[in-house]
């Protein structure tokens, strides 16, 4: 095979995103989220109610409001994952995707929570939270991977001294 077989100088650049879509990685990405999120929802409906009930009333509205927070995230990062699986498996154009996400929007999300307060938290809505935080982290810096507009491709220059050997050899003629 030979270098014009392997390179194919006038394809333009991959996109990361319709790349990205398609591979192992991405699969990874979406099975981790899909496992926080029924991690997160069997907490959150089992030992995490108990664990409210158990709270004092001030320490019960934090951790309520933590539990708001925390779905509202996995949220984002459900629609964001489904979003690009539909892509990756043809179901929708990346324009598609591109107005779907327009609707729910990956935001950072404040938090009134102080540190006293979120310590206070049982242990397991902590590392809920702490997961999910990570995890949209990691989505929103793919999201603008994806999404920033690619540069064109700088154009190939010609090389100086092959143009300096093609005019000698309009000068003096071929030796070969």
């Amino acid at each position: 095979m030979s270098e014009p077989d392997v390179i194919n100088l006038g394809a333009g650049p991959i996109r990361f995103g319709q790349s990205f879509v398609h591979s192992e990685a991405f699969k990874v990405l979406f099975q981790e989220g899909m496992e926080l999120i029924e991690e997160t929802a069997a907490y959150l409906d089992g030992p995490g109610r108990e664990d409210s009930r158990l709270m004092a009333r001030e320490l019960s509205v934090v951790y309520a409001s933590e539990s708001m927070r925390l779905t509202t995230r996995l949220m984002q990062i459900a629609s964001w994952l489904l979003l690009q699986r539909a892509v990756a498996e043809g179901e929708i154009t990346p324009d598609q995707a591109h107005e779907e996400k327009n609707r729910v929007r990956l935001s950072a999300q404040d938090t009134p929570t102080t540190v006293g307060e979120f310590d206070a938290l049982p242990p397991r809505l902590q590392e809920l939270v702490g997961l999910a935080t990570r995890l949209h982290a990691r989505i929103i810096h793919l999201e603008r991977l994806i999404s920033e507009p690619q540069a064109a491709p700088e154009p190939i220059a010609a090389n100086p001294v092959s143009a300096q050997l093609g005019l000698l050899e309009r000068a003096f003629g071929s030796h070969t």
